[in-house]
C-alpha cells in the first residue's frame, strides 16, 4: 500500500488546453492471502492538460485516509502525476508517479 508506482513519463511542449478541475476519489485495499491488511483512500483535486493529438498529462493531490485493521484512520497527503499516450487506435501507454506522506516513526 505504501508502494510508489513509477513509470517513464515523457513531457512534451505543445500547444495545450487545460481541462478541469476534477475530483478523483480512489480506494486501494490490501490483502495477503485472506488476511486484510488495510486501505488507502485518496480524495484528490486534479487538472488535466492535452499535449497534442495523441497524449494528455494530469496532476492531482489532496488528503489520503490510511487505515489498518483495529486502528483509527490516519490523515496523510498524497499526489499523482501521469501521462497517457496513444500509439495506435487500439494501443496506448500509461505511466504514473505517486507520492504519499508517512508517519514520523
Amino acid at each position: 500500500m505504501k508502494s510508489i508506482i513509477a513509470a517513464g513519463i515523457l513531457l512534451a511542449s505543445a500547444p495545450a488546453a487545460i481541462a478541469g478541475p476534477y475530483v478523483n476519489v480512489e480506494t486501494n485495499a490490501g490483502w495477503a492471502g485472506t488476511k486484510y491488511n488495510g486501505q488507502l483512500t485518496d480524495i484528490h483535486l486534479g487538472f488535466e492538460r492535452d499535449l497534442g493529438e495523441n497524449s494528455d498529462w494530469y496532476i492531482q493531490g489532496g488528503p489520503a485516509l490510511f487505515g489498518q485493521p483495529g486502528e483509527a484512520l490516519e490523515r496523510r497527503w498524497s499526489a499523482k502525476t501521469g501521462m497517457n499516450v496513444s500509439l495506435t487506435e487500439k494501443v496506448g501507454v500509461y505511466g504514473e508517479v505517486s507520492v504519499l506522506t508517512a508517519d514520523k516513526e
